[in-house]
């Protein structure tokens, strides 16, 4: 009892806060009434989520204690030799997959391509040399606005531009490496922040070259074959993909061929990352990470590592960016905001810091959801700050975390008390 009378306070205080914060956004509406605009109170809803922080705060203690000892079902481990098989049969269902499937759903799951994409750039930063990037956005639009003012201007195509696209974005990763990375933790999180907000703000006032506001619009669609997946020829004299092989046009085959290339460029991506990460240079990220100054007493620099890391990441944003403008067809600043950068972050961290894998489920995650609950669109940035408080609680470490490689020396083992030294694989919870 007296237990229970100590947790009242506390409940009752996190019932308040929970007014605090839910009235403005679930008890008030705004209605049109005529040619007014009433404000009618919906007070049952914060009602109900007061009652629910507050049994819940009273009964967290006893919560916590009753499902201690519960652990949830670990994922089954592959052998060495039936892990090229999933993985090939995983792949062989993503090619064969939208074939079968509908207009949208295809369309969404090339959305979740650029963001893993997207993820896979910033894992690179983030999860492995371990830099807090709150700017990543601002290489994203490099990207998205290189293709679009090389079509504008020059007339490139799709396939001409993406890696100009990329290495312009790289170009600006290292330029901003050299005044920014001496700074560490939250200082470079404010700067690269920063950075992000001025591409942003540069992109709307430079209308001479990027349009202002409203953009550049008119992009093409990427060739399939050197060959326009249009209804009719853009070239006098030209031949289209369905007229060369003899096929109905239909729009369908655009979408699909959108998701093929998404899916390409996303592969292409994710074996670079798991390379590098082998590589000395991935090697070097994960000291960098783990301790700067251990990383400099060893002989290497920091300044170089770091800018390998922005480098890198940097040209994948572009890469993703290019696509984004030729599949949307429009590119302006309004794309490219700071909660695009929150997004990229969170689809990292929700994923596993590092982890490759928990990045594409994460990104699968955080697209496909808010698409499944458009009905409660205008509350979606509650619900996905409510996941991301209840994650950091619950798995702080991320959906599939990373493993890797430890010593543990066996003091028993080994004869005249001088330990054996055996490899294991263990779980890092970062």
């Amino acid at each position: 009892m007296g237990a229970l009378r100590a947790r009242l306070g506390p409940a009752i205080f996190a019932a308040l806060l929970t007014v605090v914060v839910v009235a403005p956004i679930f008890g008030l509406r705004l209605e049109r009434a005529g040619v007014r605009t009433v404000l009618v109170p919906q007070w049952h809803y914060v009602i109900w989520g007061c009652a629910i922080v507050f049994v819940w705060q009273l009964l967290r203690p006893a919560a916590a204690a009753a499902t201690r000892g519960i652990r949830l079902p670990a994922l089954p481990a592959l052998s060495d030799r039936l892990r090229p098989l999933a993985l090939l049969a995983v792949l062989a269902i993503a090619f064969i997959w939208p074939f079968f499937a509908g207009r949208n759903a295809v369309d969404i799951a090339t959305l979740v391509l650029i963001y893993v994409m997207l993820g896979l750039g910033l894992n690179i930063v983030v999860g492995f040399a371990g830099l807090l990037d709150l700017g990543f956005v601002g290489f994203y639009a490099t990207g998205a606005y290189t293709f679009a003012m090389l079509y504008h201007w020059a007339g490139w195509s799709f396939w001409h531009a993406l890696p100009l696209s990329g290495a312009v974005s790289a170009l600006f990763g290292f330029l901003l490496g050299f005044p920014v990375l001496r700074l560490r933790g939250d200082y470079l999180a404010i700067v690269t922040l920063g950075f992000g907000e001025i591409i942003r703000l540069l992109l709307v006032n430079l209308t001479d070259f990027t349009g202002g506001p409203d953009g550049i619009s008119g992009l093409p669609k990427p060739t399939v074959l050197g060959l326009p997946m249009t209804r009719s020829p853009i070239t006098e004299g030209g031949t289209t993909f369905h007229e060369f092989f003899g096929i109905e046009f239909q729009t369908i085959h655009m979408v699909i061929a959108l998701y093929l290339m998404a899916l390409l460029l996303a592969l292409i991506t994710l074996l670079i990352s798991s390379r590098l990460i082998r590589m000395p240079i991935g090697r070097a990220w994960e000291a960098l990470r783990e301790d700067e100054i251990a990383c400099r007493s060893l002989g290497m620099n920091p300044m170089k590592i770091k800018l390998s890391a922005f480098t890198l990441g940097a040209m994948f944003a572009g890469f993703g960016g290019a696509f984004f403008a030729t599949r949307q067809g429009i590119v302006n600043p309004e794309s490219f905001t700071f909660i695009e950068s929150a997004l990229i972050l969170s689809i990292v961290v929700l994923g596993g810091m590092g982890s490759m894998p928990g990045v594409v489920l994460a990104a699968i995650v955080l697209t496909v959801v808010p698409e499944l609950a458009r009905e409660f669109s205008e509350y979606r940035m509650l619900i996905f700050g409510l996941v991301l408080i209840v994650m950091m609680i619950w798995r702080p470490q991320g959906l599939l975390p990373v493993r890797r490689r430890h010593v543990h020396i066996d003091t028993d083992r080994a004869p005249g008390g001088h330990g054996g030294i055996a490899p294991s694989s263990a779980c890092c919870a970062r």
